[in-house]
């Protein structure tokens, strides 16, 4: 049992002391100068490689909303507007569809040149997920 317990011990040294040298032979990571990533920062979701996602509604175009729709598509539509720095209202996404809702849609379709009517279908929800 004694040399069970040596033995333990001094595979786990080892172990540590491999990852150790590991992990001071890795290059050090990059740094970004607040400058640099700045310009990424403030273009929005689109900046990054993948499309916006919210996570509330993941079909591939989502069903044509407009004021008086509840529910996770409204959820999905409200977080993107907020991460494109629309204001959907005081409670945030609370997935209603109401007036705060909608100029917040039609502020952004005119942003992105599309018709500014406050429904969210197939043309706003492209320009929503990926800019």
């Amino acid at each position: 049992m004694q040399i069970k317990r040596g033995l333990t011990a001094s595979v786990a040294v080892l172990v540590l002391a491999g990852a150790a040298a590991v992990a001071a032979a890795a290059p050090a990571p990059a740094r970004t100068s607040a400058a640099a990533a700045a310009p990424f920062a403030a273009a929005g979701p689109s900046a990054a490689k993948d499309p916006a996602y919210c996570g509330f509604d993941n079909r591939l175009t989502p069903p044509t909303i407009r004021e008086g729709a509840a529910g996770n598509v409204v959820s999905e539509a409200q977080c993107l507007l907020q991460l494109w720095g629309f204001y959907v209202g005081p409670r945030g996404v609370d997935g209603v569809f109401g007036p705060l809702t909608t100029s917040a849609a039609k502020s952004f379709q005119a942003s992105r040149g599309l018709t500014a009517d406050g429904v969210i279908g197939p043309n706003t929800w492209t320009r929503l997920r990926n800019g």
